[in-house]
C-alpha cells in the first residue's frame, strides 16, 4: 500500500463509489413482462451458448466414445424394446418397421429426458454464481436443455441408416419434424425451469424426477402406437403433452401423409402451448420466493 494514501482515504473513496445494485423481483403474470424476460435472454446469449457448449465438452471429455455415447442410448434401447416389445410381445407398430418406429420415439423423448433431469439440479449446483453475479437464472437449466438437443442432433443421424436400410421413403410431411422440435423444446424448458427452481427448496425433486420419467415415459407413445390407446381413453391420453410430440415424430403421418393439422394432435399441440406459457412465467416467480 502507498504510505502517501491513508486508511481513511481509501475508505472514503470506497463509501463514495457507486454500486450498481440489481433488484430482483417476482415477475408479473403478463404476455408484456414475459416478452420483457425473453428480450433479456436474447442480451445474454452469449453466455448462454457458451454455458451449453461447456456442458457438452464437460460430459464427453476424457470419455472413449465421445459423442458416440449420444447414439448409444437411444440406439441401445430401441434394440431392446425391438426384441422385447416386437419380437417377444408381437406390438403393433403400424406397419411400420418396429426399430424404425421405436427409434424415432426415443429420439424426442431421450431428448426430453435427459434436458429435464439435467438440469433439475442447476440451480443448485451453482448455488455461489447465483449469489454472487447477476445474470436471468433461467439460462442455467436452459443450458442443460441446449446441451440435450446437441446429443439429439447428433443421435438423429443413425435415423437416417435405418430409413436406407427399410427402404422407407419420406415425403414432404418429415418437414413438420422442425416446429415440433421447436415445440418440444419449450416444452422441456418449462419443465425444467420449474423443477430447477423448486429443487432449490424441496431437494426431493431431484430423488423424484427419474422414477417420475420412467413412468411418463409409458403413458407416452413410446413402445407402444397411438392405436394401442382404447378409443374411449383417447382424448384423455393426449393431455399428455408427450403424447402428441412423440406421435407426430414417429413419422407415421410423415409416410403416410396424414395430416399434422388432426385434431387429436391439435389438442395435445394446445397443451403443450399451455405448459410453455404458464411454466416460463411460473418458473421465475417460483425461484423468487424460494430464495434464489
Amino acid at each position: 500500500m502507498n504510505p502517501d494514501i491513508s486508511v481513511e482515504a481509501i475508505e472514503g473513496a470506497r463509501r463514495g463509489t457507486a454500486r450498481r445494485v440489481k433488484v430482483i423481483r417476482p415477475p408479473s403474470f403478463s404476455p408484456l413482462k414475459l416478452l420483457g424476460n425473453l428480450a433479456l435472454l436474447v442480451q445474454y446469449r452469449d453466455l448462454l451458448f457458451t454455458l451449453s457448449a461447456h456442458r457438452v465438452k464437460v460430459r464427453y471429455k476424457q470419455s472413449v466414445l465421445g459423442i458416440f455415447w449420444a447414439i448409444l442410448q437411444p440406439l441401445s434401447l430401441m434394440l431392446i424394446y425391438t426384441v422385447v416389445f416386437s419380437l417377444g410381445a408381437k406390438m403393433s407398430s403400424d406397419g411400420m418397421p418396429y426399430p424404425i418406429f421405436s427409434y424415432i420415439a426415443l429420439l424426442p423423448w431421450t431428448y426430453f429426458s435427459t434436458g429435464v433431469t439435467n438440469s433439475t439440479g442447476g440451480l443448485v449446483s451453482h448455488a455461489q454464481l447465483v449469489t454472487k453475479v447477476y445474470f436471468p437464472r433461467e439460462i442455467l437449466p436452459l443450458s442443460y436443455v441446449f446441451a440435450a438437443l446437441f446429443d439429439f442432433i447428433v443421435a438423429s443421424s443413425v435415423l437416417a441408416g435405418l430409413l436406407i436400410y427399410y427402404r422407407v421413403h419420406l415425403t414432404i410431411n418429415a418437414l413438420y419434424a422442425v416446429p415440433i422440435i421447436l415445440v418440444l423444446t419449450l416444452f422441456a424448458t418449462s419443465v425444467a425451469l420449474v423443477f430447477s427452481a423448486t429443487q432449490v427448496r424441496f431437494r426431493d425433486i431431484g430423488v423424484a424426477v427419474p422414477l417420475l420419467l420412467q413412468i411418463w415415459m409409458f403413458a407416452s407413445p413410446v413402445v407402444y402406437p397411438l392405436s394401442a390407446v382404447p378409443v374411449q381413453w383417447r382424448n384423455l391420453y393426449l393431455l399428455n403433452p408427450m403424447a402428441g410430440v412423440v406421435e407426430t415424430l414417429n413419422l407415421r403421418m410423415s409416410l403416410k401423409g396424414i395430416a399434422c393439422a388432426n385434431a387429436t394432435k391439435l389438442r395435445a399441440r394446445v397443451t403443450d402451448c399451455c405448459a410453455n406459457y404458464r411454466a416460463c412465467e411460473a418458473a421465475p416467480k417460483i425461484s423468487t420466493r424460494l430464495g434464489t
